[in-house]
């Protein structure tokens, strides 16, 4: 016997039927800041590649003292969305990506076999103000919390210090 989910998808207001077998879902959301300028090349394709490095934070308080932890994240971006990273996106500029989480392997000098997962993103939004180091990416409405592009402030900014080394 099979069993039946029901499943109501309240962004479109959908209701489906599924299987007993799920397929998985494989989505990332992040909001960060660049701990680099992007990486970006043309590749034999012709086709454009950008590699992000994104830092998230977060703070919490153990034994009355503020704890705070920083991950960082390897983005991978295709395309003509990774020409326009490359054009307005900059060291220390937050952003907003979706996308999914892909391992690669590789063989090293050595021989031996190497994986890295990454996220490869379907979306970018630039977010807050360009910041020190990126006013390239800069068109804010004056007082409006959106920029030209129609995205909004999410809200408080994980901290990141710009000068900081990426360990990788």
């Amino acid at each position: 016997m099979s069993t039946v989910d029901l499943n109501f998808n309240l962004a479109k207001n959908e209701c489906y039927r599924s299987g007993g077998d799920m397929s998985g879902v494989n989505k990332v959301i992040l909001v960060g800041r660049l701990g680099a300028d992007p990486e970006v090349k043309a590749i034999g394709s012709g086709s454009t590649v950008a590699r992000l490095n994104i830092a998230t934070s977060e703070s919490w308080v153990k034994d009355g003292q503020k704890q705070e932890r920083t991950e960082w994240h390897r983005v991978t971006v295709w395309g003509k969305l990774a020409e326009i990273c490359g054009k307005h996106l900059a060291k220390g500029r937050q952003v907003y990506i979706e996308g999914k989480l892909q391992t690669r392997q590789w063989e090293d000098q050595q021989g031996q076999k190497r994986y890295s997962t990454e996220i490869v993103a379907s979306t970018v939004q630039f977010l807050g103000s360009a910041g020190a180091g990126a006013e390239a990416g800069s068109n804010r409405s004056s007082g409006s919390g959106s920029d030209d592009f129609g995205f909004q402030d999410f809200g408080p900014e994980p901290s990141f210090n710009s000068n900081d080394e990426i360990p990788f």
